[in-house]
């Protein structure tokens, strides 16, 4: 599907951005658009990647205009442009509904209004059973996502839901390897605690599989291991070879949950199962509910949720291996230094 045309993707100077460029720069697409408000990185993606393919769109997904002005002419949108981190939008709320929300439905809108064939939404584990702002209007994003879908015309809308990115710009990965390198003691907020473990590759891999496979309203998860934070840095101080790693205790910041979810226990009860994958179908009813009614008996499907708790656990060997599939950690290993994953 991608001989010809361009790519639009927004946010595109990002860890996310970064990697899902690589990827589709070796494929047949035309063009790519970069779409974000940050020249110097542009400017960095520009020098690196020394590509006739590329363009540079400078604007913000808040701005209309900005958004429409770079939409003209895509065939294909890769919307990753939001606020992402849990703490700052615990205390700037409204600016995650500005760029998470209102920024989606003008991207959405302009795509419409463009005849854009396809589009693929980056969500986030932290949308299910939302507790702190930032996953609130990731949750709210996907509803805009799936009510823009069912008046979408010839425009298919798709999201895909991650958990946590290894060794992306601002993970903890690249934290903690900064802290053992200044001998410094590892910052845990719970070590009880879980998280999904995904690589960057993985990431893309669903951002291609959506591309090719989504239907509008569709939600795409990745199966994905999980791990305690406590085992992630152990399995970290035996990689580096930290024979007396210190471990500090500080608690869980704003808005931090023991565990994160993929899919809700209604999402899993109506869920595709797809080998790798998980895809919630949207719900396509109109509010005549009655019309929908069926005679005869009615059932009802129990399943629980899917959550890092209750997924494959990693041990500190499996996290080890995990960890050795980074180009961020096997230059880490040998004492080399890598910025993390842009």
């Amino acid at each position: 599907m991608f001989e010809h045309g361009t790519l639009l993707i927004t946010g595109g100077t990002g860890s996310f951005g970064n990697a899902v460029l690589r990827r589709f720069l070796e494929s047949g697409l035309d063009e790519i658009r970069i779409f974000s408000r940050d020249e110097k990185k542009q400017d960095d993606m520009r020098k690196k990647y020394k590509s006739s393919k590329l363009k540079f769109y400078i604007g913000d997904v808040r701005d209309h205009q900005s958004v429409l002005n770079a939409m003209r002419g895509v065939d294909y949108v890769y919307h990753a442009a939001a606020l992402k981190q849990v703490p700052s939008c615990e205390f700037h709320p409204l600016e995650a509904v500005k760029t998470n929300i209102l920024g989606t439905e003008n991207v959405l809108e302009a795509a419409i209004s463009c005849g854009v064939k396809k589009v693929i939404c980056l969500s986030t584990d932290k949308a299910v059973y939302p507790i702190n702002a930032m996953g609130i209007s990731k949750a709210m994003m996907e509803k805009v996502i799936v009510a823009k879908s069912r008046n979408s015309n010839s425009t298919v809308i798709c999201a895909t839901r991650y958990g946590n990115v290894m060794a992306s710009r601002g993970s903890v990965i690249p934290l903690f390897v900064e802290q053992i390198r200044a001998g410094k003691a590892i910052t845990i907020t719970d070590p009880n605690m879980t998280r999904f473990m995904m690589t960057l590759d993985d990431a893309v891999d669903l951002v291609l599989y959506a591309f090719q496979h989504g239907q509008s309203g569709e939600i795409f998860v990745q199966k994905a291991p999980a791990a305690t934070i406590g085992t992630l840095a152990e399995a970290l101080a035996e990689l580096l070879q930290i024979q007396d790693m210190r471990i500090q205790v500080i608690g869980t910041r704003h808005g931090e949950k023991q565990f994160e979810s993929l899919l809700s226990r209604e999402e899993m009860a109506a869920a595709r199962d797809l080998g790798d994958y998980y895809c919630v179908p949207p719900d396509l009813r109109d509010l005549n509910y009655e019309k929908f009614v069926e005679e005869g008996e009615l059932r009802i499907t129990e399943a629980g949720e899917y959550n890092s708790h209750n997924t494959r656990r990693l041990d500190v060997a499996g996290m080890k291996e995990l960890l050795m599939k980074l180009r961020f950690m096997q230059a880490t290993a040998k004492g080399e230094h890598m910025e993390p994953e842009e």
